[in-house]
């Protein structure tokens, strides 16, 4: 009967005798021979010379009893069944059944039945060791009565071959069932190589995608006040001294401070929190927010600060530190896309029911100037505050201007 054979799996990992298990268990013989190795060559001729030892030792045995005909033909047939042993992993059930068969009428094949009654349970599975173990336990029984020894009884005759094939059988499986382990724990270490593999390389994916929104939401913010006050200066080569010294003060403080601020990203990269935490600047938080109103006062941009949260300190850092994002970014829109309109951030919120804040202004009055964007801020945000647990939602106004809504948990 010829079964499928079982697909390769990581034979570069396993030594050659367990690949070699792996591709002979259950397969036909119409498989190809593998190559054998030093060690195969080694065990291969150790159990040769074991089954020549016993069959010499049957020989001689038997010689006390037969002729001299019949213990030269015993000799024959003994030494052919040792020669076929370098068959049994090939063909391992063929070779032990046609063994049981010759050790009914050859003694000296009792050596040779043995080692391929320990290949069979190697390399077969249980059904197929019990039915030719039941095969070879019969063939020695007979075997007894064919050629009995004048010295020894019949039940003793019986009880050594029955005990020599349970410990031969009972050997090879154990033999099959270490393979096996040793296959299981191999492919486990490698499933579970590569899955941590895979987990360290989601980790180190979702650690880029935040420091990438991180970076955008810090550096946007700078970068449009150099981008507004750049083209200020040359929209209005004619503008007082003072305005254009104020403008180049603002340059220089944004592109310093864009400056610190990358300094601090990549200092997370290079200096972790467990390792160097301490030195790095703190995040901003809620209380922060008044800091950065004004900011963006100096920089000449209108805005109306309504809060009513008391004690901004008691804000969970992550929940302020979203919120002072979701400003940021706000007010470096409005002050890309409405230059000279008035931004009013609202407020609200205490422990139990969430934050609130609302980002509005009107329409800008006069002409726009384009300043580059990559359109992503507004989306980073809303996944910001839904990882948060919050929500927002962000668009046009009934008065043409632009509108934006975030609802962050604070729990008791």
């Amino acid at each position: 009967m010829t079964r499928t054979a079982r697909p390769e799996r990581h034979t570069w990992l396993f030594p050659s005798h367990l690949v070699e298990a792996a591709r002979h268990d259950g397969a036909g013989p119409d498989q190809g021979r593998p190559r054998r190795t030093v060690r195969d060559w080694v065990v291969d001729t150790a159990i040769f010379l074991l089954a020549a030892l016993v069959g010499v030792l049957a020989a001689e045995t038997s010689a006390q009893y037969s002729s001299e005909v019949v213990n030269l033909v015993d000799q024959i047939v003994g030494g052919l069944a040792c020669c076929a042993v370098w068959l049994r992993r090939r063909r391992p059930v063929g070779l032990a059944v046609t063994l049981c068969v010759v050790s009914v009428f050859a003694p000296t094949a009792g050596g040779a039945l043995l080692a391929a009654l320990f290949s069979v349970a190697v390399r077969r599975p249980f059904r197929e060791v019990a039915w030719i173990g039941l095969l070879a336990v019969g063939t020695s029984t007979v075997q007894v009565f064919v050629r009995p020894e004048p010295g020894t009884s019949n039940i003793l005759g019986i009880g050594i071959g029955v005990v020599l094939i349970l410990l031969v059988t009972a050997w090879g499986m154990l033999v099959r069932s270490r393979r096996q382990l040793v296959e299981a724990l191999r492919d486990r270490a490698v499933r579970a190589e590569a899955e941590a593999g895979l987990r360290a390389e989601q980790a180190q994916r979702q650690a880029r995608e935040a420091i990438a929104r991180e970076m955008h939401d810090v550096l946007a913010h700078r970068l449009t006040l150099l981008s507004v006050h750049a083209g200020a200066l040359e929209f209005r080569p004619d503008a007082p001294p003072a305005q254009v010294a104020r403008a180049a003060g603002v340059i220089r403080d944004s592109a310093h401070e864009a400056l610190q601020d990358l300094r601090e990203i990549i200092g997370v990269l290079r200096a972790p929190d467990e390792e160097g935490g301490a030195a790095n600047r703190p995040q901003p938080t809620l209380v922060t927010l008044d800091s950065l109103v004004a900011e963006v006062r100096e920089a000449g941009m209108k805005v109306v600060l309504d809060s009513t949260v008391t004690e901004p300190g008691a804000v969970p850092a992550a929940t302020g530190r979203t919120v002072y994002r979701i400003a940021q970014e706000a007010l470096t829109n409005a002050r890309k896309h409405a230059p000279g309109a008035e931004v009013t951030l609202t407020l609200r919120g205490r422990p139990g029911e969430g934050l609130t804040l609302d980002v509005a202004n009107p329409a800008p009055t006069g002409p726009v100037p384009h300043v580059p964007g990559s359109g992503q801020g507004l989306i980073g945000l809303t996944e910001r505050a839904t990882l948060a647990g919050g929500r927002l939602t962000h668009g046009p106004a009934p008065d043409g201007g632009f509108a934006l809504h975030a609802w962050l948990p604070w729990p008791v």
